[in-house]
């Protein structure tokens, strides 16, 4: 008998995973998340799963990859030690996707990238990052099957598409954010919005 955020916020603290479910309010359901879910998803300590109802849910034996979003902008070691827990547990393959956008003057005034060698440049350079901060985690976890996939377009567009066909999205969400920044992050709103299946928010620092 008290208010559900703070309730839930206490039940996260003296808990390893916290989940919230969400009615299904079909044709528009991914562009709700309720007041309650999201205080808490940008607060809790623990991680959370926020799983959306669904009126054609997945068969019950085929659960899926799982994929990871990583933005490589700082140590994520939280993130990737869910993704890759998770992972070994369910016996699936941990697909790592990672994402960047190429700065305006790439682009003709079309839209069109101008250089297709720079945007492979930048597509390089990041396959080069994420590998290296994949490569401790591969060899704690030799058993886990890794695919790494990078894409230069928008992060937040990148982690709905690399969410099609998972069991479950694992995104991250840094508990040091600007004082002016919104409690939740563009690429995750993206992801707990428009994922179609159950997001994983680790909080990291």
């Amino acid at each position: 008998a008290e208010d559900p955020v703070d309730a839930l916020l206490s039940a996260a603290a003296e808990s390893e995973l916290l989940v919230l479910g969400s009615r299904d309010m079909a044709p528009m359901a991914s562009y709700f998340l309720g007041d309650i879910g999201l205080h808490v998803m940008a607060r809790a300590q623990a991680p959370t799963v926020f799983v959306r109802a669904r009126e054609d849910p997945a068969p019950a034996d085929d659960e899926g990859d799982l994929t990871v979003a990583l933005s490589l902008r700082g140590p994520c070691d939280e993130l990737l030690e869910f993704a890759f827990t998770g992972a070994a547990r369910s016996g699936v393959t941990l697909r790592a996707v990672h994402a960047r956008n190429l700065p305006a003057a790439a682009y003709t005034r079309g839209g069109i990238v101008a250089d297709p060698y720079f945007r492979g440049e930048v597509v390089r350079h990041a396959q080069r990052e994420l590998a290296d901060a994949l490569r401790p985690w591969r060899e704690k976890f030799p058993e886990v099957r890794v695919v790494e996939t990078v894409w230069a377009q928008s992060p937040a567009r990148a982690v709905v598409r690399g969410a099609v066909g998972a069991g479950l999205l694992v995104v991250g969400r840094r508990e040091e954010r600007p004082r002016v920044a919104p409690p939740v992050g563009n690429v995750l709103a993206a992801a707990v919005h428009h994922a179609p299946c159950p997001v994983a928010i680790v909080p990291h620092g």
